[in-house]
């Protein structure tokens, strides 16, 4: 594709169309008519030598060239938008719904700090939060999300991320618990008692499951809760136990009668990402805003940064 063929209105309408992978979606977007826009779609696929987006029953699906090609445009029309915009980025003008999805634990413990933050420091931006659920990461922009963060095995190809850190599993229980005073726990001690899982945000204990069922041990999930300020109710009132991450088994025994113990195994790390949407790399406000995220998740009490 030569430069003299083409305009930075049809790049912003391919932008457009490649992450809404719908005609009247972008249309709707880019504030044309559903007839202009496949129109524009017809002269990019005749330019690019390429299909962009084939129909599998009722969706568009970007073929490989228009998967390579999303990156590349992201970061060339970001690069125009900050060459002919002369102004400054400045926060306290900035207006915006800015919306973050993450766990329940962060909403709690963390999210409070980030609203300080944007109080301060982005006073006209609105907050919104939304419980992360696994199938989000594929439809971070569909379900406009700015800014998600949650556990990983590696980092998602498709997303611009940055890594928090990462930690291990352990065993939480009331302190009163028959096992409190075992410092490491064994399969035969593990398996028991009950346990119970909390299930809203990221998947936070079945490496530990797999690990117990290599060693030909099961655990009995007896109750599901979605929220941890239920699941530590549920601990201080039973013999239960829980799995969960280091960091968030060491703050919630420093705020709670709660003790933990090491597992008898080891499991994959907990690695945690604050991932984005590759459009919004080069975007000055959501890169303010992500900078700030990203130190307050790092370095708030009760952080993965501070265990």
């Amino acid at each position: 594709m030569a430069i003299d063929q083409i305009n930075l209105n049809l790049l912003r309408s391919l932008q457009v169309l490649l992450d809404e992978c719908h005609v009247s979606r972008a249309a709707e977007k880019l504030n044309l008519t559903q007839s202009a826009v496949s129109r524009q779609l017809s002269q990019l696929r005749e330019l690019c030598g390429d299909s962009l987006l084939v129909r599998d029953g009722n969706q568009l699906i970007p073929t490989p060239k228009a998967m390579a090609m999303r990156g590349k445009l992201a970061q060339l029309l970001g690069e125009v938008d900050q060459l002919l915009n002369d102004k400054p980025f400045d926060p306290l003008l900035w207006q915006q719904e800015f919306v973050i999805s993450s766990s329940d634990y962060v909403a709690q413990y963390i999210l409070p700090n980030i609203v300080a933050l944007g109080a301060e420091h982005a006073p006209k931006v609105n907050l919104a939060y939304r419980l992360w659920q696994p199938d989000y990461l594929s439809k971070m922009n569909e379900q406009g999300i700015h800014l998600a963060s949650t556990m990983l095995p590696e980092p998602p190809k498709h997303l611009s991320s940055v890594q928090i850190g990462e930690d291990k599993s352990l065993c939480l229980m009331r302190k009163n618990h028959p096992l409190a005073s075992i410092e490491s726990l064994s399969c035969d001690q593990i398996t028991a008692y009950s346990h119970l899982k909390v299930t809203g945000g990221g998947d936070k204990d079945s490496p530990a499951d797999i690990a117990l069922n290599a060693l030909g041990y099961q655990r009995r999930i007896a109750l599901k809760v979605p929220f941890f300020s239920a699941a530590i109710n549920a601990l201080l009132a039973s013999d239960y136990l829980m799995i969960v991450p280091e960091h968030i088994a060491i703050n919630l025994s420093r705020e709670y009668p709660l003790t933990y113990a090491t597992l008898p195994f080891d499991t994959q790390a907990h690695q945690y990402w604050l991932m984005w949407h590759p459009k919004y790399d080069l975007d000055s406000a959501h890169q303010w805003m992500r900078e700030r995220v990203l130190n307050v998740m790092k370095t708030c009490p009760y952080s993965i940064g501070m265990i």
